[in-house]
């Protein structure tokens, strides 16, 4: 599903802001051909209009704040490109790229905490993702490589010792960007220009929601780093030991796919996770109580964002426009 409209926090009328609501596990069924030609119609459209920032989130959560934040106004044209179910998060910012005219993607979300470098309600840009699903199998007895490295029998209850899973090393991903070799990563910075863009914001966060009020008014964290892998994390060791051998402040399941799949043509790309529960651990309150607050947090800082360079943008047609 695709939406369009105008942040009523900028006059700027160059900018597409389109939304896909990634539908996670679900596969819909190709619609049918007059549907997929009124589909191409609407995309025709909608791309006429300039250059879009794509505006991508992954729960239902997620896109209830934006839909009830009076931050977008539908365009009234055509409020709605409804196009069709997608499997993950690297398809569905592919088919937005490759589907509309984008000039960057602003990536927001809820995430859980690795540590106590962040708190519940706080926003986290991250200037560095990686993921952490991949993972090669050693053999059983296999000597270690390096640190980072999980082995399974330091985890045995109620002592360490031998474990017959053994453990596993972590992969780099291979990534393929336009004009350049191959490289093999770790780490996905995400837009540099973009990130000092967004360190200069200044967002008031919200402390209370409908049911709960954090004792200390949240704040938004620039340049930690975030992992991703294709799971709900809920274990306080596993969380531990990435902090512990990686640095990463956050947890989420989309972050750096969304970053890898913007990068590889050369798109901008940002981040920003408001964190919803500690990644295993937590009080029971946590994860019920603070979502809602955590994802209208994690949608105050993208929306400034995108105001401060739908600004910057129309300066500059302005000056170009007087030249």
């Amino acid at each position: 599903m695709a939406l369009s409209g105008y942040p009523e926090t900028t006059p700027l009328q160059l900018l597409l802001f389109s939304l896909l609501l990634l539908l996670a596990g679900s596969a819909a069924a190709l619609p049918a051909r007059p549907a997929m030609d009124r589909a191409r119609w609407q995309v025709d459209r909608v791309n006429r209009r300039g250059p879009s920032l794509g505006l991508v989130m992954s729960y239902v959560d997620e896109a209830t704040a934006l839909q009830a934040s009076g931050y977008f106004t539908p365009w009234r044209v055509l409020p709605f490109v409804d196009l069709y179910g997608t499997l993950n998060a690297a398809v569905t910012v592919q088919t937005l790229i490759d589907v509309f005219s984008v000039s960057g993607i602003v990536h927001y979300g809820t995430a859980g905490s690795s540590n106590d470098s962040m708190s519940f309600g706080d926003v986290s840009v991250p200037k560095l993702v990686a993921y952490t699903g991949a993972w090669t199998w050693k053999k059983f007895k296999s000597p270690k490589e390096s640190s980072a490295e999980l082995s399974f029998g330091e985890y045995n209850i109620p002592n360490g010792g031998e474990n017959l899973l053994g453990s596993l090393k972590y992969r780099n991903e291979e990534l393929y960007s336009v004009g350049k070799p191959m490289e093999e990563v770790f780490w996905l910075p995400v837009d540099s220009a973009w990130f000092r863009i967004a360190e200069q914001l200044k967002v008031k966060l919200e402390r209370c929601n409908d049911t709960f009020c954090l004792p200390t008014t949240p704040q938004v964290v620039y340049g930690l780093k975030g992992s991703s892998a294709d799971m709900f994390l809920d274990n306080a060791e596993y969380r531990k030991f990435l902090f512990r051998e990686f640095g990463v402040s956050t947890v989420d399941e989309e972050s750096a796919a969304v970053v890898m799949t913007a990068t590889s043509p050369g798109i901008p790309v940002i981040v920003f996770r408001g964190v919803s529960d500690l990644a295993g651990g937590e009080p029971t309150w946590s994860s019920t109580s603070l979502m809602n607050l955590a994802c209208i947090n994690a949608l105050k800082v993208p929306v400034e964002f995108i105001a401060t360079v739908g600004k910057q943008k129309s300066t500059v047609s302005v000056q170009r426009s007087n030249n």
